[in-house]
């Protein structure tokens, strides 16, 4: 398992340069070494589970580099209103976009690493097998940037422990869009009878064919069949194909990871003459328009859990986070990492000495729900003023640079919907938003 890690012990410090500091600097001596080592806060250890490789390997970097910024900003933060960093490392473990090797990289992370709380991750599958066999049993927090299943919100194992949380809506909100979409309630000249869905066996791809299967049909469409693909990427996909188009469906929803994405298409559009498709937000990436080709995608519609690129938390994260391009769930990748840090704050400045995942937790929806001031993420200005109100006893509510962070009971939270296509120049272009007020209840 190839694995990666990040180390931030503080912000980044200047090298002195005068030679005459050396004297002053040595007189203070061990008492200032020993004053700070009194006032230094507790500190955490922070995971985080990213695909690095497998069939979502283009998106792990830009998580990890979206929760090193938090840690920047955080730690930053920290050094001003605590004396001292509040995050003493940050690791990062590649998932291979796969369950077994998750659960492997996130036991890695707790008993190796010592983490409290880890972020992510990016599949449903993955992290819903690591909540159950690694994280809860563990006593470790868990905030999923990008994993969407209803079955997050329901998971037997978490009911009486609490510990799984998430910063992104679950899909039961993305297939109603869907549905709306494809059933022309969105896009003018945009309207089909009949669909079939073809989609990653777990609890992802399960879910949001169900969602999507259930408002369709609702709205008088027909899905002739739901078929599952294996979770590691095939070199065909012939067989699921056969049976998915086997009625002829108008439209193939395709509910999958982009590696293999990029097949399905290739074969549904060479071996079935059939290029109808609709997507969702793991189709969202470019390896697919460059396995397929921007002439054969252009003007192909999808749906995500988005942010709205005007709204202020998301403005500041964009600039701060110095990127050209910021695929799905980064933001909230981000969001993630600053609720869990501003949880570690509040419980510093409660006076716990252990920072358990359990401490962590119950400190989480007090810095990120009503009431309180509401503190918009992204920036280093709002990061510090969020932490100095933490510390002086102040009631916040963070909004992330995803939307609102305001938890539930079962740790979910609702982020807008966002209807995208494909362009001839091989980008991705939004085409609206939807709020969680505008998408009704099925």
């Amino acid at each position: 398992m190839v694995s990666f890690h990040r180390s931030i012990c503080s912000p980044r410090r200047g090298v002195p340069r005068i030679a005459a500091l050396a004297g002053s600097i040595a007189i203070a001596g061990s008492a200032m070494s020993s004053a700070l080592a009194q006032e230094a806060p507790p500190t955490i250890t922070l995971g985080q589970i990213a695909p690095f490789t497998g069939s979502a390997a283009e998106f792990g970097r830009f998580y990890e580099d979206a929760v090193a910024l938090a840690v920047e900003q955080l730690n930053t933060a920290a050094e001003e209103v605590f004396g001292g960093p509040i995050i003493a490392r940050h690791i990062t473990e590649d998932t291979n976009t796969l369950p077994a090797p998750g659960i492997e990289a996130a036991r890695k992370l707790v008993e190796v690493d010592g983490v409290a709380a880890i972020v992510g991750g990016w599949s449903s599958g993955v992290t819903t097998a690591i909540a159950e066999s690694v994280s809860i049993p563990s006593g470790v927090l868990q905030v999923a940037n990008g994993a969407t299943s209803p079955l997050i919100s329901v998971l037997p194992s978490d009911e009486q422990a609490d510990l799984i949380f998430r910063t992104t809506s679950p899909d039961t909100l993305q297939g109603i869009v869907a549905a709306q979409l494809a059933n022309g309630e969105i896009i003018d000249d945009y309207k089909f009878k009949t669909a079939a869905t073809i989609y990653i066996n777990n609890p992802y791809g399960q879910g949001l064919s169900n969602s999507f299967t259930e408002s369709f049909e609702s709205r008088g469409g027909k899905v002739v069949a739901q078929v599952p693909h294996p979770e590691e990427v095939q070199p065909t996909y012939r067989s699921q194909l056969s049976t998915a188009l086997e009625q002829d469906p108008d439209l193939l929803m395709v509910v999958s990871y982009p590696g293999h994405t990029a097949v399905i298409l290739q074969e549904t559009r060479d071996f079935f003459d059939m290029d109808e498709w609709q997507f969702v937000d793991g189709n969202k990436s470019t390896a697919v328009l460059e396995a397929v080709g921007a002439e054969t995608l252009a003007g192909k519609y999808g749906t995500s859990p988005g942010q709205n690129p005007a709204s202020p938390g998301y403005e500041n994260f964009s600039k701060a986070y110095d990127h050209q391009r910021i695929p799905p769930f980064t933001a909230s990748a981000y969001d993630a990492a600053i609720a869990i840090g501003l949880a570690t704050a509040a419980a510093i400045a409660s006076g716990e000495e252990q920072l358990t995942g359990e401490v962590l937790r119950d400190h989480l929806r007090p810095v990120s729900n009503p009431p309180g001031k509401e503190i918009t993420g992204g920036s280093q200005e709002a990061i510090t003023q969020a932490m100095k109100m933490i510390k002086e006893g102040q009631d916040i509510n963070y909004a992330g640079a995803s939307g609102a962070v305001d938890f539930d009971e079962q740790g979910d939270v609702v982020t807008p919907i966002e209807v995208w296509k494909f362009t001839a120049d091989g980008g991705v272009e939004t085409v609206e938003y939807q709020s969680a007020e505008e998408i009704p209840e099925k």
